[in-house]
């Protein structure tokens, strides 16, 4: 029988010489432009992942959001997951990615969309956030295949949609049919980018809301005869500057989030629009109305309903302080903070692996933004949770986005390891 060593000398060698493979495949993901939004080419990179799923001896499913209203005849949330049954159903370890990309946006000097490799580095939208991620899930597995390594537990892998917008046709739809859940699902390892040495064990809370401010509309040369919405919006933009801003600054939570930066509760400005287009024919109004977007991350130590009635009183004092203010608030997201458990299986299992292959610890860190963690977490109900896998996390939604072959090989082999040691294979 082959030694625990001999083993994982079979797998890394598998994941060498499968390099030239590896990086074809993340070109040919990155040249499938899945932007979100609106969610374009879903069905063809989902089809895409799924027969390298199917090639690698996965049995393949692809299952349609039905019931999101994101989901439509023009742009179906069309997600993919391939199972790997090993000599018993449990434990089973399931690898996820999000294959959506934001907008490509300005600043590039390489086609976004070209999957180009130059200087050891694979380039193009979603190189490392996260199409490299899902790279690395299936050649860990296949690499054990390769290897020629009998699992005893089982290998799930999925490909989702929306991430970027929260993932509700994705993972979250996923937990809420029965497919990802604690009667089933041992460990998750969801392939986000880490920089190959971190593991991300949760993220703050997020709290986005929408103001609108309800002005009186009066011709714009007697402006003193209406009421503007744009001035009221401004009188609680200064609140919230003034009043606010420097409480958040104060906070830190005990979470090791990174960068430090993030460790503070934060509010951001998303958007905002009021009274007429900017383009086209104008005419002379006092603006009626106005509606800004508000991003609020909040910390575990904070707590959602202190945060919300935060905000409440501070529109209510602006209200009271400024004449005719009026002011509707509308919750559009809430996401509470997630965190790993200490001791936590998948935790253990990486920090192993990645000392077998970097020769040193990973360092634990908790994102600066969310990821689909929250849904395993919150409505899969599997706790036993991190993200883990090839890119530098700073990259991710800039110009010129690329993902390090080096870091692909070496993320893939930890994952490799750490997928035997949690189904019980090595």
């Amino acid at each position: 029988m082959a030694t625990k060593s001999v083993l994982m000398d079979r797998v890394f060698a598998a994941i060498d010489a499968a390099t030239d493979e590896m990086v074809d495949f993340t070109c040919e993901l990155i040249r499938v432009p899945t932007v979100n939004p609106p969610g374009d080419a879903y069905e063809e990179c989902a089809h895409v992942i799924g027969r390298r799923l199917a090639a690698c001896g996965f049995a393949v499913e692809y299952l349609a959001a039905e019931g999101r209203a994101e989901h439509t005849i023009t742009h179906p949330r069309i997600n993919v997951i391939g199972l790997r049954q090993g000599a018993t159903a449990r434990p089973l370890v399931h690898l996820n990615g999000h294959f959506d990309v934001v907008p490509a946006g300005a600043g590039w000097t390489v086609d976004p969309f070209g999957g180009r490799v130059k200087d050891g580095r694979i380039y193009g939208r979603g190189a490392c956030d996260m199409k490299a991620g899902i790279t690395a899930a299936i050649y860990a597995a296949e690499a054990i295949r390769r290897a020629g390594i009998t699992l005893v537990g089982s290998i799930e892998i999925s490909g989702t949609v929306d991430e970027e917008s929260g993932g509700f046709a994705g993972m979250a739809w996923l937990a809420q049919q029965g497919r990802l859940s604690a009667d089933k699902t041992d460990a998750v390892i969801i392939t986000e980018p880490t920089n190959t040495d971190r593991v991300y064990v949760g993220h703050r809370g997020v709290y986005w809301f929408e103001v609108t401010t309800r002005g009186r509309i009066a011709h714009g040369c007697m402006p003193f005869l209406g009421v503007s919405a744009i001035e009221h919006m401004g009188v609680i933009l200064d609140h919230l500057r003034r009043d606010l801003m420097p409480t958040l600054r104060a906070r830190t939570t005990a979470m090791p989030v990174q960068p430090d930066g993030a460790r503070h509760a934060t509010l951001n400005i998303n958007g905002i629009a009021g009274g007429q287009p900017i383009d086209g024919i104008q005419t002379p109004c006092v603006a009626d109305i106005c509606r800004a977007i508000f991003d609020r991350r909040f910390l575990v130590e904070e707590g959602f309903d202190a945060t919300r009635a935060e905000i409440v009183t501070l529109l209510e004092r602006a209200a009271r302080e400024t004449p005719d203010l009026l002011f509707e608030l509308r919750d559009l997201m809430v996401v509470h903070p997630v965190r790993t458990p200490d001791g936590a299986t998948v935790m253990a299992a990486l920090d192993r692996a990645a000392q077998h292959v970097l020769g040193r610890s990973l360092r634990i860190a908790a994102s600066p933004g969310t990821y689909d963690h929250k849904h395993v977490d919150r409505i899969a109900g599997v706790p036993n949770c991190v993200a883990y896998g090839p890119g530098i996390l700073d990259l991710a939604h800039q110009p010129d986005e690329y993902c390090n072959i080096t870091d692909l090989v070496q993320s893939t082999k930890i994952l490799a390891l750490s997928v035997l040691e949690l189904t019980g294979s090595l």
